[in-house]
């Protein structure tokens, strides 16, 4: 959407009955500065780790479209932080003047994620990426410790295996106090082996071959079980931030806009949807993941997926497709009547009929599983299990300038008459936010222009990321400007759930 609003972030905010929450803001890590501070803090050893993908971006935007085209490299981005706006810039870089700007911009609350920060969870070396990860987390809590009551900062936590997830975890909220965690996805192994692949997925040989990509969810070198649990436990939501530039059909050597449309989407689709298939929304109904800056499109046509593929893939549905259910003797009559004579004898012929339906030598082909039901981690009784286990589990990052956001809303669009949890997202820090100032107009326009409506905006803003956060941790907001207003939502939402509770209980007596 353009930016048409007549009203500013000051006077949108005012109008407002709600506090606004930016769930996912960014800030840009000055390499002076944090180089220094990671050396401090975890000596040379961490420096390298930190300045690790810089290098290989380096290296990258150094190779000329001709290079990059014989290589088969992918075109890196550049020209990625705010310029002109020179006090955005700084503001990007300097959490006091961003704490200073919080009501101008018209945030009551951010969680701010780093920017070049989050690419250590990638860090192929296992023991540089745990130490490097420890060390800027530490540096993150104690660079926004003083500006608590206004934002918080994201920790990093690498994913490569569940053992480094869970120990990482537990220092960084345990130790640092850290309330929102990032979490590596899309992991890019050797086939063959669960270790990571050396090279950096956005700058790798797209034609070389032997890595597959793990979506945590199903089919994982591990279970990641006992890190759901440790989350649990610990009162954090999972979220995740991977792209995939670099990966598929996103690997252009010469033009970045191709290789970023819909980047974040697909990496955030891919684990969303092995999250569910895999049946950990099943296991851990309590848990709520985040899935950050793909918007919500996606997350919508999964959910409508979902339901399509439920319905006619069941273990019930299956057997409309089963080959032991086609009624021979009428497929040999119906192939006489009205095709090739050559058809119907061979349809006579022993086994005839299961040779032309996925057989081979009469051994029905389903690849040997023993489960011919995708769904079955789900254990999905009734269609509307197909919801349940999708919508107050799965909550989608969207930015102010994305059209499809309204989507999210729209209960007569979506499957099952959801309401798909969306998160603002503000994003600034980056590129695509060339005014700071701007944003919370920008996602204004959706109620101006009446695609959604005030109580959707609130949703939007305050609801969702209250219960995305506060659900897990009720003393998340403790201590923030939104203490009192995000408590009583919190208090609101539980005696809802109580009574929806208490309601299903007696009409399951009743019957």
């Amino acid at each position: 959407m353009s930016k048409e609003s007549h009203l500013s972030a000051q006077k949108i905010r005012a109008r407002l009955k709600h506090p606004v929450i930016d769930a996912d803001g960014h800030w840009i890590e000055f390499g002076p500065y944090v180089r220094e501070e990671m050396r401090r803090i975890g000596g040379d050893r961490a420096v390298a780790g930190f300045t690790f993908f810089s290098g290989l971006s380096e290296k990258n935007l150094a190779m000329t479209p001709a290079e990059r085209l014989q290589k088969r490299v992918t075109q890196g981005p550049w020209y990625t932080q705010p310029a002109r706006n020179t006090r955005d810039r700084a503001t990007a870089m300097l959490p006091k003047l961003m704490y200073e700007r919080m009501d101008e911009l018209g945030f009551d609350f951010s969680v701010l994620y780093p920017s070049s920060g989050m690419a250590t969870v990638r860090i192929p070396d296992d023991s540089l990426r745990a130490h490097t990860c420890r060390a800027f987390n530490t540096f993150c809590a104690e660079n926004f410790a003083p500006y608590a009551d206004r934002m918080t900062p994201t920790a990093v936590v690498p994913m490569n295996t569940p053992e480094e997830a869970i120990a990482e975890l537990e220092y960084a909220v345990k130790q640092l106090g850290l309330k929102v965690v990032c979490m590596g996805s899309v992991i890019p192994r050797r086939v063959g082996s669960a270790g990571p692949n050396p090279s950096h997925p956005d700058l790798r040989d797209s034609s070389a071959g032997g890595v597959w990509y793990d979506m945590l969810g199903i089919d994982s070198a591990y279970n990641y079980d006992p890190v759901w649990e440790k989350c649990v436990e610990l009162g954090v939501s999972p979220t995740f931030h991977s792209g995939s530039r670099g990966i598929g059909t996103r690997s252009s050597p010469t033009n970045f806009v191709y290789n970023h449309i819909g980047h974040f989407a697909a990496a955030c689709e891919a684990v969303c949807k092995a999250i569910y298939i895999g049946g950990v929304t099943r296991r851990f109904p309590s848990l709520k993941f985040g899935f950050l800056e793909g918007g919500v499109g996606y997350a919508c046509q999964l959910l409508a997926d979902m339901n399509g593929h439920w319905e006619k893939r069941n273990a019930k549905a299956l057997a409309e497709n089963n080959p032991r259910n086609v009624k021979v003797k009428e497929l040999i009559r119906l192939a006489r009547q009205y095709g090739d004579p050559r058809i119907a004898k061979a349809l006579a012929e022993p086994e005839g009929v299961y040779d032309t339906v996925t057989t081979i030598k009469g051994a029905f082909l389903t690849s040997g599983n023993e489960s011919l039901d995708d769904f079955a981690a789900c254990k999905i009784k009734k269609s509307e299990d197909v919801n349940a286990l999708f919508v107050d589990n799965f909550y989608f990052g969207c930015e102010a300038d994305d059209p499809l956001n309204a989507w999210a809303f729209s209960a007569r669009h979506n499957a099952g008459g959801a309401r798909i949890r969306a998160l603002f997202g503000s994003d600034v820090g980056h590129f695509d936010v060339q005014e700071m100032a701007g944003v919370l107009p920008e996602a204004y326009e959706m109620v101006e222009h009446k695609l959604i409506t005030d109580a959707d905006f609130k949703d939007f803003m305050f609801t969702n990321p209250v219960q995305f956060y506060g659900e897990a941790n009720p003393d998340f907001f403790k201590g923030t400007k939104v203490e009192r207003e995000a408590a009583a939502l919190l208090k609101t939402l539980k005696a809802k759930k109580a009574a929806s509770k208490a309601r299903k209980t007696a009409a399951r007596r009743g019957a």
